[in-house]
């Protein structure tokens, strides 16, 4: 459905260098936790402490590591360059990512904090390929180059355009490469709220196990995650490696760790709790048959309270304007009250300077419809049809937002033109199914899911609308299986439609 989400804002970036472990050698990481993304309602909460206890773990582990926080697309880059100047022949080069991650054009791209993202082109350029960070590590002579990349959350970027995919895609990796990414291909998972991801517990546990080589250490963690989840996050490992690695060198181990006779397996003990830190290191590798007597399933976690919506309401007011301020007609905060917006003050400002920049005045109008100030919205969107009545973004994302403030009537005129101009535009039938849903136009609005649906089988609104959709019009176990899908893919979905008036 169209462009709901704030755009981005100047960050304070921080790259912090570490001193290097005395047992360094020729071991080198990279460690970035990108969470202050302005286009987010709020601030990612797992990828700072992630990364911070990711670092520390490596330079236990004789690496020289370098970490990276709320890196904008120059720190990123200037990241890479210094790690790709360490790098000597038959090197050990390791990348963790935590942070928003794209899919485009078949190719994986982690996202700086303040990329501006607003069409797939824009992903490719603002982006850093996993791929093309793999293939200059290989170019520069690493050995065996490791990308653990815990980016498969769904992102404020992708509904700004419809030819993503959600997730990450298969990297196409030199040989001498492991790769893990932590859920299955073209799949998401949601911010579990606490301290730390899933993933980086069941990662950092199985590391701190003596004697293990990596692929295996990176086995283990997938079946930590994969246990502890019940299923619904599956991470994903591809490996090319052509030499033994070991996360903790050497057959002694770098720790204090006695090893000298096996000992008796440990009893199960439950996976970690996504709000808990990682656990202290075991004192002993657990017994290799324990998957043939894999613990009980775990009671999944309790979810950590939903945080309260970062509202501009909540936020102090500005100083008062030369003559009262209005509140938008629709209930949302007011022109005066968003004029010092950075974003929005920029797009202002081009505006002023000239009336009829199309492009300017859709751009605003996305950031006020992603603000709730629809009526301003809407307005913006009227001037962008005056300049061109036949741009297809600007009658889809006016049909949303008239959907959204109730003038379906309006909303249905906007999508149906969207279609004629550009038939099977999935953005416009996915519009067009929220209005005939609301309006109680229940087969029709079925009729668009499905359409849109065909184009696009992972369009969570369209599967979550069609489940609503067919639970009105009879069909209550059919709606049930496609709402629970969609809730599967993003968890945020309910409360999405909500905020458009449909329960």
């Amino acid at each position: 459905m169209k462009i709901r989400f704030l755009c981005l804002l100047p960050l304070l970036v921080s790259f912090i260098p570490t001193a290097p472990s005395l047992a360094a050698g020729d071991r080198f990481a990279l460690v970035i936790g990108n969470a202050k993304y302005p286009d987010a309602d709020s601030p990612l909460k797992e990828p700072i402490n992630d990364a911070r206890d990711v670092a520390d773990e490596l330079k236990r582990d004789g690496f020289s590591v370098e970490v990276g926080e709320n890196l904008t697309g120059d720190g990123m880059r200037r990241a890479f360059d210094k790690l790709y100047g360490k790098i000597k022949p038959g090197s050990v080069a390791l990348l963790f990512y935590s942070g928003f991650g794209i899919q485009s054009a078949r190719q994986s791209y982690m996202i700086p904090v303040d990329a501006q993202i607003w069409t797939e082109s824009d992903v490719r350029r603002d982006g850093f390929s996993i791929e093309a960070v793999l293939g200059e590590l290989n170019t520069r002579g690493a050995g065996v180059k490791i990308a653990l990349i815990d980016a498969s959350r769904r992102n404020p970027f992708e509904r700004r355009f419809r030819s993503f995919s959600a997730g990450l895609t298969p990297v196409i990796a030199p040989n001498g490469t492991l790769v893990m990414y932590s859920a299955a291909l073209a799949s998401v998972v949601s911010d579990a709220g606490g301290d730390h991801s899933l993933f980086v517990q069941e990662l950092l546990k199985e590391i701190r196990v003596p004697d293990l080589m990596a692929e295996e250490t990176l086995n283990r963690t997938k079946m930590g995650v994969t246990r502890a989840s019940r299923g619904e996050q599956v991470p994903w490992i591809s490996s090319s490696l052509a030499e033994d690695f070991s996360f903790i060198p050497g057959a002694a181990g770098s720790r204090p760790t006695a090893t000298t006779s096996p000992p008796a397996p440990p009893a199960p003990s439950p996976p970690p709790v996504a709000n808990n830190p990682p656990p202290a290191p075991p004192p002993a590798p657990p017994a290799p048959v324990a998957s043939n007597n894999p613990p009980a399933p775990p009671a999944p976690p309790s979810p950590p309270p939903a945080p309260k919506p970062q509202i501009e309401a909540a936020l102090p007011p500005p100083p008062p304007p030369a003559k009262p301020a209005e509140p938008a007609p629709n209930g949302g905060p007011s022109e005066s009250t968003l004029a010092e917006d950075p974003t929005i003050k920029s797009l202002t400002a081009k505006i002023a300077a000239n009336p009829d920049d199309q492009n300017a005045l859709y751009r605003r109008g996305q950031v006020y419809a992603s603000k709730g100030a629809y009526s301003l919205a809407i307005k913006d969107f009227d001037n962008t049809l005056r300049i061109n009545s036949k741009d297809v973004e600007a009658l889809n994302n006016r049909c949303w937002t008239r959907t959204v403030v109730g003038d379906l009537q309006g909303a249905l005129k906007d999508c149906n033109e969207a279609l004629r101009l550009r038939p099977n535009f999935v953005d416009a039938l996915d519009s067009r199914g929220l209005v005939n849903l609301k309006s109680g136009a229940v087969k029709n609005a079925i009729a668009d899911f499905d359409a849109a649906l065909r184009i696009n089988p992972r369009l969570t609104s369209s599967l979550y609308g069609r489940g609503l959709a067919k639970q009105r019009n009879g069909s209550a176990q059919e709606g049930a299986l496609d709402i629970a899908n969609a809730k599967a893919m993003d968890p945020n979905i309910v409360q999405e439609f909500a905020s458009y008036g449909v329960r």
